[in-house]
């Protein structure tokens, strides 16, 4: 059974949810990915993590970071995630709050105390971490997409990690939409998205904060609104590649 299933209850969630993957099966089948797939990858990747560290209040141009210039420890953290993602997918369903250590320790390195690193921050509620863990883990029933955004708002709101912590709670919610299988090969850029809708998604964050079912719902249409972008982005590098070949 799904734990979270109630949720598709909510208006205009199930079909929001529902539109967004449909959009991200289109954008998996663009016929650049046959030939180019490991360049589009790569890009996705990279403007995945500039996307990201701007989220945290740290913009950078894409062609300052592909150039090297760019040593701001936050971007730099967001593009270690970026690559690191990988070697996480199976353990991920696992051991969650090993991943999410890791992913800290990735994130956070030269922009909080060495100590601090992979380490929770003192006063989160350890129980509420505990039981995303718990939907993380053995859980076969809550559609990917669902849960990747329950993953993602409820590590937003718990701020269990110091420093940028909402780098780690994006890498969790693509964590799960790889593993889960909506995008085996990481390639939707959702945290452009989340970029492009950026007041949206503060305020949609913020409302899933209080709790109440209208801020949970405002938060489930926004994040089925940035996968539905990051699946658009992707067809358009697609489209890229292919005017350049």
């Amino acid at each position: 059974m799904d734990p979270l299933a109630a949720l598709l209850d909510l208006a205009g969630v199930a079909p929001a949810l529902d539109a967004a993957r449909d959009r991200v099966d289109d954008a998996l089948r663009h016929r650049a990915l046959r030939r180019h797939g490991g360049q589009i990858a790569a890009e996705a990747s990279l403007r995945g993590a500039v996307a990201s560290a701007a989220l945290e209040g740290h913009r950078h141009g894409l062609d300052d970071v592909r150039a090297g210039t760019v040593t701001d420890p936050v971007l730099q953290g967001a593009l270690r995630v970026a690559e690191g993602l990988g070697p996480l997918v199976d353990l991920w369903p696992r051991a969650p709050r090993q991943v999410l250590a890791r992913l800290h320790v990735l994130a956070a390195r030269g922009a909080v105390p060495d100590a601090e690193l992979g380490r929770p921050a003192a006063g989160f509620n350890s129980d509420r971490l505990d039981a995303l863990a718990g939907l993380v883990a053995g859980n076969a029933g809550t559609p990917p997409l669902l849960l990747a955004a329950i993953v993602h708002a409820e590590l937003l709101a718990l701020r269990a990690f110091a420093g940028p912590a909402g780098i780690v709670a994006r890498a969790a919610a693509r964590l799960t939409l790889i593993g889960r299988g909506l995008d085996p090969r990481g390639l939707v850029a959702v945290d452009v998205g989340h970029l492009a809708r950026e007041p949206e998604y503060v305020g949609a964050g913020g409302a899933y904060a209080t709790g109440t079912p209208d801020g949970v719902r405002s938060w489930l249409r926004h994040y089925a609104a940035a996968v539905a972008a990051g699946a658009d982005e992707l067809t358009a590098m697609g489209d890229e590649v292919l005017a350049a070949a």
